[in-house]
Formats: C-alpha cells, structure tokens, sequence
C-alpha cells in the first residue's frame, strides 16, 4: 500500500511505501487524529522501517492507494 502526502509550501509530495501488512483502517485513524489537530506532527513508518515525520501545518493533502497486489503482465 503506498501513502502520498503533499505539502503545501513547495508543491513537493512525498510518497511511502507501506508494510504490505499495514493496517488500512489503523493508518486513516493515526492520519485524521493528526489533521483535526490532536498531534502537530504525523509519524509514519515506511516498508523499510524508516520512520517519516510531516509537521501537520505543512500537509495540503494525504493519498492513501490500494492494498490490492499489483499484477505484472498483459493480463486482463
């Protein structure tokens, strides 16, 4: 599952590969409680391990993709 986070001064977005075991319901609650205020920064862990920290005040919008398996190929 991949996270895309774009921040509002200087138009860049950062985007996270997710453990493919992450939690798509756990990850949109931690995502909401840092928009509405409750923490002023949002922690994520990417597939790696690495730890990515965004100041909430600078997150102009945050994509969460599929948690569906990419297919490789010509398939239908």
């Amino acid at each position: 599952m991949d996270l895309k986070i774009g921040i509002a001064r200087g138009g860049q977005v950062i985007e996270v590969e997710l453990a493919d075991d992450a939690d798509r319901v756990a990850i949109r609650k931690q995502i909401e409680a840092a928009l509405s205020g409750a923490d002023s920064v949002f922690w994520v862990t990417d597939k790696k391990g690495k730890e990515l920290a965004v100041a909430t005040s600078s997150i102009a919008f945050v994509q969460l993709g599929s948690d569906d398996s990419r297919s490789i190929g010509f398939g239908a």
